[in-house]
């Protein structure tokens, strides 16, 4: 039975392989990864690696995924894995039929569509139709290495251009539609990306599911995205998380920001592990996506007000998912920095030491939510505890939101104390900060 792809890498996804192997091998904690006595051979010692989604014995050579571990662990078939793990999982299996096989094989046509754009885009940067871009990417910072390590490119100029490159390789423009490279204008079909620096997007497996694109020149949107198609979701894909992925798994720390650009410049400063959404606020699925990678993801986004409004976001609304091996972390860069103009203007180092810097999510979520309070007024205090103890509440693990509660009003008795004193001390005016976080934070 051929199943669509998409399908088990959603199966695989939702899937956590840990706890899965757990319940027939005791694991133990190996860095940021498990070990155990292999199931499928007799060892003492244990040579048994659980990863965030594979699992290899260096003893005997087994290896798999989750599905594997099911059919070499009860001998089940490949269809009978399957339908066990859909279960736990919620997912519906989808019924065999000429339709499902077509919808499959559409979509291996799309990503191959987008390949075939990609190696488009790339050519044309290195003409001479491509030399401002090389030069936007050039006063970024990016030098060719990065840049081929990204596969960025240039869309051309004119509208029906990637049309015609296309179809010389036998590509029909109702599949550049589909693959949303082209959209129906009033004439007819007309590219979607034009004037701009181009960015492949990629799934988690490393297939093409769409592009982003920079402006050059006036206009707007600046940064464009691809439109929503059979492979690509916004709420669910992450900008850089096909490289990221084995960084992480090397031990670099997963980080979350904004954009392209500044994924690609924290890679080339050596922060490998970093994604970014696109054009959207975090969403569940990236949250599920993030702890999958890594226990303790941290989120980057810009210093001004509108990124401490989204970082606030994110953790409301990640906080109902907390867990003790579930956690979060916000670095909090000064003034108007995002990580891109930081690392150009201060260097990796400075990026590496706020990096190690980063304080516990309770102590982040109590400053952002302090600077907006009015603490001048038992009402604006009061306020503030309230909310205090209702975030605490919206953490489901009972016992992590009983720690919240405590870590949150003990940073606002403390502060209240920190006025107090400051009040009585002879010839100073009552301390009456907004409690934003200092710099480094």
């Amino acid at each position: 039975m051929s199943l669509p792809p998409h399908f088990l890498d959603e199966l695989r996804h939702r899937t956590p392989l840990a706890p899965l192997v757990a319940r027939r091998v005791r694991l133990e904690r190996a860095g940021r990864d498990q070990k155990g006595c292999c199931p499928f051979h007799n060892e003492k010692s244990p040579s048994f690696y659980v990863y965030d989604d594979h699992y290899h014995c260096f003893g005997c050579g087994a290896h798999g995924d989750a599905i594997s571990f099911v059919m070499q662990s009860e001998g089940a078939s490949f269809i009978e894995a399957v339908e066990r793990l859909a279960a736990e999982a919620g997912l519906d299996v989808p019924k065999p039929s000429p339709a499902a096989a077509e919808a499959a094989k559409r979509e291996a046509e799309l990503a191959d569509v987008l390949e075939a754009a990609a190696a488009e885009y790339r050519r044309r940067l290195a003409l001479p139709e491509g030399e401002a871009a090389r030069a936007y990417l050039a006063a970024r910072g990016l030098d060719a290495p990065t840049i081929a390590r990204f596969g960025l490119g240039w869309s051309g100029e004119g509208r029906g251009s990637l049309r015609a490159a296309l179809a010389r390789q036998g590509i029909a423009e109702s599949r550049l539609v589909e693959a949303g490279l082209m959209k129906q204008g009033e004439r007819g079909a007309v590219d979607y990306f034009y004037g701009r620096v181009m960015f492949p997007i990629r799934d988690r497996a490393g297939r093409m599911v769409s592009f982003g694109g920079r402006l050059l020149g006036d206009g707007q949107p600046k940064y464009l995205n691809g439109p929503e198609t059979a492979l690509f979701s916004k709420r669910r894909t992450l900008y850089g998380i096909d490289t990221a992925r084995p960084a992480i798994r090397a031990g670099a720390a997963l980080i979350v920001v904004e954009g392209y650009m500044d994924v690609i410049a924290l890679a080339a400063a050596g922060f490998e592990g970093a994604v970014a959404p696109l054009g959207t606020a975090l969403t569940e699925s990236h949250l599920d996506e993030l702890w999958r990678l890594s226990p303790r993801p941290i989120l980057c986004l810009d210093g001004d007000a509108a990124g401490r409004r989204a970082a606030l976001r994110a953790i409301e609304l990640a906080l109902k998912q907390l867990t003790p091996d579930r956690g979060l972390a916000v670095l909090t860069l000064p003034g108007a920095d995002d990580p891109d103009s930081f690392i150009r203007r201060e260097g990796a180092a400075a990026f590496a030491a706020r990096l190690a810097a980063v304080p516990s999510l309770a102590d982040t979520l109590y400053l952002l939510l302090a600077e907006s309070a009015d603490q001048a007024t038992p009402e604006g205090r009061a306020a503030l505890r309230h909310r205090l103890e209702e975030v605490a509440r919206t953490i489901e693990d009972k016992a992590l939101a009983g720690e919240y509660r405590g870590a949150l009003l003990d940073r606002f008795f403390a502060a209240r104390r920190g006025r107090q004193a400051a009040g009585r001390a002879p010839g100073r005016a009552p301390d009456r900060a907004s409690g934003r976080p200092p710099a480094g934070a």
